[in-house]
């Protein structure tokens, strides 16, 4: 819950946190066999071949996996985004030139990117959504307890009002 109020404070504060992409660009060429690999596919998305991608991956030092790629008749297209990053590659069919960047943009922005489950994929998603469902739980709770022991203080209900009615007045009257 911690790391959830920080990075809501950081992306309050986006434009304020000066950030420095670290690019990484490498080309290649992919051996002929391998290039052959690619076969006669000529549009659409589909995954690389198994034995293309375990290449890329091991002399990118990438994750390519069974990822959905673009393919065209000139060139399959890669993205490859990720919490905090950005990465893409590109094969020319008829070359098998291959062109390769990833860029990092620091920790705030991966912490950013998990806080909103942005490129963090599906176990990521189901965290948040069970995150959520447990405040949700202790929230409600906690209006249960406030019911209980309001009694005996007079301030309590006040207080809970107030907590409603500001956030309120100020996105009626604030925001544009």
């Amino acid at each position: 819950m911690l790391l959830f109020a920080a990075t809501g404070i950081t992306l309050n504060h986006a434009s304020r946190i000066e950030a420095k992409p670290q690019v990484r660009n490498q080309q290649l060429t992919l051996p002929a066999p391998l290039l052959q690999a690619l076969g006669k596919r000529e549009e659409g998305n589909a995954p690389l071949p198994a034995r293309v991608a375990d290449w890329l991956g091991n002399t990118l030092d990438v994750s390519v996996g069974q990822r959905p790629a673009e393919w065209s008749p000139e060139e399959i297209y890669l993205s490859m985004p990720g919490p905090g990053m950005d990465a893409w590659l590109s094969i020319d069919r008829e070359s098998g030139a291959v062109e390769f960047e990833k860029t990092r943009r620091g920790w705030v922005s991966y912490f950013n990117d998990l806080h909103k489950g942005r490129n963090a994929g599906p176990a990521w998603g189901w965290f948040l959504d069970i995150f959520a469902v447990a405040c949700l739980v202790f929230c409600i709770t906690g209006l249960f307890l406030l019911h209980l022991h309001a009694r005996q203080r007079r301030l309590t209900w006040p207080l809970v009002g107030l907590g409603l009615m500001i956030p309120l007045l100020i996105a009626l009257l604030l925001i544009h």
